[in-house]
Order: C-alpha cells, then structure tokens, then sequence
C-alpha cells in the first residue's frame, strides 16, 4: 500500500494541481495569521472548490475559535480538521463534535517521553500528527519550522495509534524517514518551498516520488 502524502499551506491553484499531478493524497489550508501561509475563509473556499474530489482537504487551525471551525467547516467543507495548538484531549472531543469532522491532533515532539502525550487523544482524534517540537517555547510558528526530530522516538507508539509524519521532511528525507517510522502517512509543508509560504512544482514532485518509492520497497522487502 502507497504512504499517503500531505502537502500542506498551499494557497493558489496551481499548488494544488501540482500536488494532484504528483499524486499526493492530501492538501492543507492553514488558517493562522501569523503564518505565511495563511488563507481567509474566501480564499480558503475557492480553493477547496477547486480541488473538491480529487484530493483530501485538510483545514489547520491553532487554538481555533468556535466561530472560525464553524466557518470553515460551513464555507470550506473540508474533509479533516488538523488541530496543531495546544487543544486538550476534551476541546479536541468538542471541535469533533461541533463540526462532524474527522479531527488530527498534532503532538510535539523533542526528546524521549513527548509521544507519551499522544496517548491521551488516542480514542479521540482520528489521527495523530507527530511533528517537531518548535525550536522554542515562545516560537510564532507551530509547525512548519523546517526542523526534523530523532524519528527514533516513535518506536514505543508507532504500534499503538494510527499516526502521520511531520517535522523537517524534504524530498531527500522523506524515503529514509518512512524506513524509520513505517509511516503510512508523510506531511510537508516548508520542505517543497522556494521561500516561505510558496510552493514548488518540482519539490513537490519530488517529494510525492520518494514517499511513494520509499513505501514500494518497504512492501518489496517486507
């Protein structure tokens, strides 16, 4: 079975089509301000429309309001909410509730025992997204930092909990970052970038190959 590819913060059209013609399996909107890949909810809609059957949409919202998951999941309809704030295990409980959507909780990760917190989602989200830990407390961004993490550290949940990988992944990583983890799905955001918040053709391309050649010769040697 083919890993599953996620490019996320994609902002315009043609992003999208290079993901679909890369043969990527699912898309991310990001709605934080504070993120060069932002989009409004008009935005956002346009572009989920455009897309609408042809690939997972996924809306990342951090510490998200009521009233933004109600937008967007009235004006976007996306497939998947990405939660990748600090949402305890009874918002995020909530956010799946009010919205009838699917729901990834994002869980930092930095050194030994920081997966122990997935445990608490583990009946809850429908997926869990292990990312890199920002490089500090106070840092403006989440996710999407270009950082990886000692992949490593999953051995003791990768069994455990359906989950997706994130964190510093490029298209010269990623075959070697599903060999570690047996990962059956790969997020990338920054690692396909030309510059912050825009997208490349051929990145994107590249990536997609190496995750779905990664995953072929998993099943050729398993």
């Amino acid at each position: 079975m083919s890993t599953g590819v996620k490019i996320c913060g994609l902002r315009t059209c043609q992003s999208i089509d290079a993901a679909i013609d890369a043969g990527a399996s699912h898309y991310g909107l990001v709605f934080f301000p504070k993120s060069p890949r932002n989009v409004t909810l008009a935005e956002a809609a346009s572009l989920a429309d455009h897309a609408r059957g042809r690939i997972v949409a996924v809306a990342l919202t951090v510490d998200a309001t009521d009233e933004l998951l109600d937008g967007i999941a009235r004006t976007v309809r996306p497939d998947m909410l990405q939660l990748h704030g600090s949402e305890t295990p009874e918002r995020a409980a909530q956010i799946r509730k009010l919205t009838g959507l699917p729901v990834i909780k994002a869980v930092s990760i930095g050194a030994e025992g920081d997966t122990a917190k997935a445990e608490a989602y583990k009946n809850i989200a429908d997926l869990i997204l292990f990312d890199a830990k920002p490089p500090r407390d106070d840092s403006i961004l989440p996710g999407g930092n270009g950082l990886p993490f000692d992949w490593r550290l999953l051995d003791p949940v990768r069994e455990k909990m359906p989950f997706m990988l994130s964190g510093g992944l490029t298209p010269d990583n990623v075959a070697e970052a599903i060999r570690l983890t047996g990962a059956k799905l790969v997020d990338v955001s920054s690692g396909v970038e030309s510059a912050p918040g825009i997208k490349d053709p051929e990145l994107i391309r590249r990536f997609a190959e190496a995750a779905h050649n990664a995953a072929l010769e998993e099943i050729a040697h398993g």
